[in-house]
Order: C-alpha cells, then structure tokens, then sequence
C-alpha cells in the first residue's frame, strides 16, 4: 500500500468509488453473519446508486486515486442521546485493514463531530472485528440494542465515545 490521505468526498470518481467499497466491504465483512439472500442482493449498482444519493459528511481514504475506506458521520439519528454525534458508517476494504486505513478515517469522522460530548456507532451483534477495533478507538457498549432485518433478523448494537 502506497501513502493513503483521507479527505472530504468531492468528485464523481470518488462517489463512485465509496459504492464500490460499500458494495466490496459488505461482501467482505458481512458474509456469515447476515442472510446470504440479502447479502446477494447488495449489488454494485445499488451501493453506487446510494453513493450518489447521499455525497454530504463522506471522508473518504485514497490510495493514489483509489477509494479504499470511507466514514460517514453527522448528529445522532434518532435524536435520543443529547450533544451526540454519530459516525452512520466506516468501511475499508479488506486489503486495506491492519495498515492505519479505518482509524485514520475514524479519527477523522470523530474530529469532525467535536462539538457533541459523545459520539455513538451501532456494530452488528457477533462482528467480532469491528467490535475490537470500536474499543481499541475508545468506544465502549452503552446496553442498547435494536432488531434489524437484514433478510432475517439481526441484533445491532449501540457503542458510544465519551470525551473526557
């Protein structure tokens, strides 16, 4: 891997880009641990078609012109955690991890949320990896869970940093 930078996404490329890694990484991540009928159906198309839908607060991680990682963040969803921000979702591709790609991109997403006192991140129930590299970053599982359906029900569930 060559000097990866992590800026705002911006260009077509870098839009198409970030579909791409949506669509790889779910692949790569998701496999097992969700319904294999919903995991096909998260097509290129789709994750590109989104990409566009949704361009505002997306840092992506480039490696010379290739989108390797994103991170989308903003407020807190449902608006029930006060001075919260959230980050909605960090993806890298698997050739990427281990190299400093997601914390880069987490400490990136996290800086740009410093006006909340919190920052939360929902991880699916048994995505061991995700979950260690949350708590490596500091967050830590504040007891709240939710169903998801993601072709047959999941249980996601809620991590928050607290700044000190």
């Amino acid at each position: 891997m060559g000097k990866f930078v992590i800026k705002p996404m911006e260009s077509e490329d870098e839009i198409n880009g970030k579909g791409y890694v949506h669509y790889k990484s779910w692949h790569e991540t998701y496999a097992g641990l969700i319904d294999a009928g919903y995991l096909e159906a998260v097509t290129l198309e789709k994750c590109v078609a989104t990409a566009h839908k949704w361009p505002d607060n997306i840092l992506v991680a480039k490696d010379g012109e290739q989108v390797v990682g994103f991170a989308g963040y903003g407020a807190y969803r449902d608006g029930t955690i006060p001075a919260c921000g959230e980050v909605f979702g960090l993806y890298v591709l698997a050739a990427y991890h281990g190299q400093g790609v997601g914390y880069a991109l987490m400490r990136a997403a996290v800086e740009r949320l410093s006006a909340y006192e919190r920052v939360a991140v929902w991880v699916l129930k048994g995505n061991r990896n995700a979950i260690r590299f949350y708590e490596r970053f500091g967050f830590r599982f504040d007891g709240t869970e939710a169903e998801i359906r993601l072709g047959t029900p999941n249980t996601k569930c809620r991590m928050l940093l607290e700044r000190a």
